[in-house]
């Protein structure tokens, strides 16, 4: 009997997950309406969406954005990536870099809409403390210079905790409670969750869609499996733990975002 039980839990919470997957792809475009609307104070579609992917090195747009990157590109948004160093931890900054072209095209990102920065005092290294000064200038440069209304990167722990990846939180951070980003542009930080759940792959998508949050991206078998190919464009990451990442990750199927929130407008600090 209590076999029986388990049996039918387990269908009723994969019926569950289908049916969130089902609501989810009539949603999303009136979630990301509602985002900018409230930013811009005007109605918006998919197609006026210009997004900034902000990430720290090559591998990131995959391992931890590849559902937001697909599920934008397939509402027709403009998406862009912004990446602040080349991977040269192992001295293997040009292969990585190539790597990345190869991943984003995967996930529908041409190379004409991909910066990534090589500055000595942004090394790929997590013991290296990145300036939160320079970051902030290097991204509000660009979002300036191609009129993004959507920024997107990662949470004040970073997913994995990795010290390049916080550094660029607080750098959006910073921006926002100055005021130096554009009046309609507006600023979201990847959702890192707990040890268990991260790695719970799809299973984790009845408790992301219930949790509050600003943005909710998910993917389905066919949309992992595309950011499964671009994953694996990154050959020279691909140890054996990285196997185990992509086949149990929620990053790879789910992304939930919440709001920075920003300060006034244009602020001088003396």
């Amino acid at each position: 009997m209590s076999v029986y039980l388990v049996f039918v839990i387990v269908f009723l919470y994969l019926v569950w997950i289908k049916c969130i997957y089902y609501q989810h792809r009539r949603t999303l475009a009136k979630s990301l309406k509602r985002i900018m609307d409230v930013v811009s104070g005007r109605e918006t579609d998919g197609a006026d969406v210009r997004a900034l992917i902000v990430t720290a090195h090559p591998d990131d747009e995959c391992m931890f954005f590849a559902p937001t990157i697909i599920r934008l590109v397939e509402l027709n948004a403009s998406v862009h990536l912004l990446c602040l160093s080349e991977g040269n931890y192992y001295s293997q900054g040009a292969h990585r870099k190539q790597e990345l072209l190869n991943s984003c095209a995967v996930l529908g990102i041409p190379a004409s809409r991909i910066t990534i920065v090589d500055h000595k005092k942004l090394p790929d290294d997590p013991k290296a403390e990145w300036s939160v000064s320079l970051i902030s200038s290097v991204i509000v440069k660009h979002v300036r210079g191609h009129s993004f209304n959507m920024v997107l990167t990662f949470d004040g722990r970073g997913v994995s905790g990795h010290a390049n990846h916080t550094a660029i939180h607080k750098a959006v951070s910073h921006l926002a409670s100055t005021g130096q980003v554009p009046h309609d542009c507006c600023l979201l930080s990847l959702v890192t969750v707990g040890l268990f759940r991260k790695y719970v792959s799809l299973l984790d998508l009845p408790l992301s869609w219930l949790l509050t949050s600003s943005l909710c991206c998910a993917v389905t078998s066919q949309g992992y499996r595309q950011a499964k190919a671009a994953m694996l464009c990154h050959r020279s990451q691909l140890l054996w733990f990285r196997y185990l990442y992509i086949t149990f990750s929620r990053y790879m199927f789910i992304n939930t975002f919440r709001m920075i929130p920003q300060g006034p407008k244009n602020l001088k600090i003396y």
